[in-house]
């Protein structure tokens, strides 16, 4: 690329800001249509979206790109599906934007209430996964927003391939190709321009590493939705259903190791640990799993012993650690000093010590009786989502259609005047 980062960079801003108005009054079904064309592209070009992302695997493995990474970069068949799916369920969703609730008559007569509008222009910058491409772009399309996409270098020839199907899917609509825009440089000024331009851009989605995360916090001048870590816990208690909670916590662990709801800590009550612990442990190691314990799980099973700094790390890899600990306000009092506020789930049948887990830990999900990878928003039901919140101003929780929207205030009136006698 001969352009200066920073003129490409504002030339894409420029196209998004004209496109977020058109894409803002485009109809539901307009952008529909938008969705179900790219998916029809995405099912047609499943050849050149494997080529493109075999280029990506082949230089990352060169590279010495580490194994979590490397799973989150590679777009098989079943990815595939998933992001045909993700558009057409998105497709298939309510559409937020003009929805109105809650209007009611003031004493002056005056109708109040408040409608979703879109938040404009949204900067997405992600790493490793090409399927983040579709997941962004559909729930942006939906909900009414422009959006500026900014992939890993690592991923960007499957990129490349998966932008040129959602281009076909807003041509087959009728609508600007600026709706949509994949960063085409790899140099990193140009995340650098993205987060601080806020005549452009009106949010910054970041998913990544922790590093690039607190990087965009730091020097952004536009606000930004995110989260840091998923240092997620499943807290077995002395109430649980044992072979349940031993599936739920293998599930947590194992679905996926690379995900950001992963388990990374396993809380246990001393009450059950000495009948749990063993038989979790040595399935847990015949998967491959490596375990850090506190001393009273070493007392019960192999394990590493685990760190104060183990407590606090997401592995993204299958290493576990484990806790065992004196009751439900040890485990709420461990996640909320530890956690990261993502998720975090209990197993029991004691339905008052669900409630107050649900109540009192601090996280943006809190699950009973479930695993922790179920925090995804197309398991939400939200089609796909753009990232995982862990704020609490905005969002948060997994991000779709709502999400990207924000309310303002509509009033609604017949003429009626403001005199001295009706407020402040």
């Amino acid at each position: 690329m001969t352009e200066p980062v920073l003129d490409y960079m504002h030339r894409l801003g420029h196209a998004a800001r004209a496109a977020a108005r058109v894409i803002a009054r485009a109809s539901t079904g307009r952008k529909n249509q938008a969705l179900l064309a790219t998916a029809d592209a995405l099912d047609h070009a499943r050849h050149a979206l494997a080529e493109a992302n075999q280029l990506d695997l082949d230089t990352a493995r060169a590279n010495g790109l580490e194994a979590a990474l490397l799973d989150r970069l590679a777009l098989t068949p079943a990815r595939i599906d998933g992001m045909i799916a993700g558009l057409r369920q998105v497709a298939a969703l309510p559409d937020p934007v003009g929805a109105i609730r809650d209007m009611s008559y003031r004493p002056s007569g005056i109708q109040v209430g408040k409608m979703r509008a879109p938040l404009g222009v949204v900067g997405i910058i992600y790493e490793s996964r090409p399927n983040v491409t579709i997941d962004a772009a559909s729930l942006c399309l939906k909900s009414g927003n422009a959006t500026i996409l900014r992939g890993g270098s690592e991923a960007i020839h499957s990129n490349r391939a998966v932008a040129a199907c959602i281009s076909q899917g807003l041509e087959a609509a009728g609508l600007p190709a600026a709706v949509v825009q994949v960063v085409e440089t790899t140099d990193r000024a140009a995340v650098g321009a993205l987060i601080t331009m806020p005549e452009f851009v009106d949010v910054i989605v970041p998913r990544g590493g922790r590093g690039l995360i607190e990087r965009i916090s730091r020097d952004a001048r536009v606000p930004v939705i995110k989260h840091l870590d998923g240092i997620c816990h499943v807290y077995v208690s002395a109430h649980a259903d044992l072979p349940k909670a031993q599936r739920i916590a293998f599930n947590a662990k194992t679905y996926r190791y690379g995900i950001c709801g992963a388990m990374e800590t396993l809380l246990v009550d001393a009450a059950v640990a000495a009948a749990f612990v063993p038989g979790m442990a040595a399935q847990l190691r015949e998967h491959g799993v490596e375990l850090r314990g506190c001393e009273r799980t070493r007392e019960l099973t192999e394990a590493l012993p685990a760190s104060e700094q183990d407590w606090h790390t997401e592995y993204l890899a299958p290493i576990l650690s484990i806790r065992v600990v004196s009751g439900l306000d040890e485990a709420i009092e461990h996640i909320n000093h530890y956690g990261s506020h993502h998720t975090d789930s209990i197993v029991t049948d004691h339905q008052g010590e669900a409630r107050r887990f649900m109540a009192e830990v601090d996280s943006a999900s809190v699950m009973l009786n479930a695993p922790t990878c179920f925090a995804d928003g197309f398991e939400y039901g939200l089609g796909a989502e753009i990232g995982i919140s862990t704020d609490k101003l905005h969002a948060r929780g997994p991000v779709g259609l709502e999400g990207l929207t924000c309310e303002k205030y509509v009033v609604v009136g017949d003429g009626q005047l403001r005199g001295e006698s009706s407020g402040h």
